[in-house]
């Protein structure tokens, strides 16, 4: 896994009136889904080119995993990180395989060793290798091939990802779904990643934190709960519809707003609820049960509670603000 650090990053380009990025600094620990949020033209995808170098900062370091990036050659920084965009990218003359395969073979790994991860990467996306490893991209629908999309930047088993507006081409359904697919395979794989995105609904679903930005500059960087509960300012507030409660429940996932176990704790029977289940789910059930509070699982292990306390918390911050 890699860590992200921006020290003071700012970024100018030439006859803007202001900078695309203006003095950023925020870090990323390992393993971390951090969500880039904000407005056209906020300096979102700008900063997320800068950690690939595809951009170069004006002013300001990036360390990956406490090294300067600019220490990295561009080719091998590149190597070791996933970078997956909106228009998917898909090479339209090579099959799946080859497509999934491009930067295994960059690095020289033995064939074997690619039809393997092939095959490996095919089944974590949940598309069968038999049926899918030689079909070209355009006899895939557009949820598909952005799921190839998703296991070519994951081919070789990269620690850092960055995501481009990725879903953002795909029809509502089918991006829900994706939604779905990136929370369970980020469970499973703990990469760490950067995710651009404009869509309120899709960063509070999948980020452990927010970077929310306007005008180059970070308003604020928090987890979903507390960007709802307490946001920085009206900006913040209008953005993320802080009072729509609601339609928040169903975004917020338990783990977002559980507290952590007491040392004392013991479960005495009390009902559980899974770790990525919505906090409408949790409100339902702990009205249905009155239970005071809901045994949070992950994997079947106890890992936090939640009560009506939490969600009370993130109904009333969304009423003061």
């Amino acid at each position: 896994m890699s860590s992200i650090r921006f020290e003071h990053i700012v970024k100018r380009f030439p006859n803007a009136p202001r900078p695309s990025v203006d003095d950023v600094s925020f870090e990323v620990p390992s393993g971390q889904f951090v969500v880039l949020l904000g407005p056209s033209g906020c300096g979102k995808t700008t900063l997320l080119k800068m950690v690939n170098r595809l951009y170069e900062p004006s002013a300001g370091k990036i360390f990956i995993d406490g090294q300067d990036s600019q220490a990295i050659r561009e080719t091998e920084l590149r190597k070791g990180i996933g970078y997956v965009i909106q228009q998917i990218g898909l090479f339209p003359h090579m099959t799946v395989a080859e497509n999934i395969s491009v930067v295994p073979r960059l690095l020289h790994w033995d064939a074997e060793r690619i039809s393997q991860r092939v095959d490996e990467l095919l089944r974590l996306i949940e598309l069968e290798p038999a049926e899918y490893r030689e079909r070209y991209p355009s006899q895939m629908s557009g949820g598909q091939q952005q799921r190839v999309g998703l296991a070519r930047a994951l081919a070789a088993d990269p620690g850092l990802m960055l995501m481009d507006e990725p879903f953002g081409a795909i029809d509502a359904i089918t991006r829900a779904s994706l939604q779905d697919e990136m929370l369970r395979l980020q469970r499973q794989l703990h990469k760490t990643i950067l995710f651009v995105t404009h869509d309120v609904d899709e960063a509070l679903r999948l980020a452990d934190k927010i970077v929310i930005m306007r005008r180059g500059k970070v308003v604020q960087f928090d987890t979903p709960f507390h960007i709802l509960t307490q946001p920085a300012d009206d900006f913040v507030a209008d953005l993320v519809g802080a009072d729509d409660m609601v339609r928040q429940l169903g975004l917020l996932r338990v783990e977002q707003a559980m507290a952590p176990l007491p040392s004392a704790w013991r479960q005495n029977g009390h009902p559980t609820i899974g770790s990525a289940d919505n906090l409408r789910e949790a409100l339902s059930l702990l009205l249905r049960t009155g239970a005071d509070h809901l045994t949070v699982l992950d994997a079947a292990q106890p890992v936090g509670l939640v009560s009506l306390e939490h969600i009370r918390d993130l109904t009333s911050g969304a009423e003061e603000s």
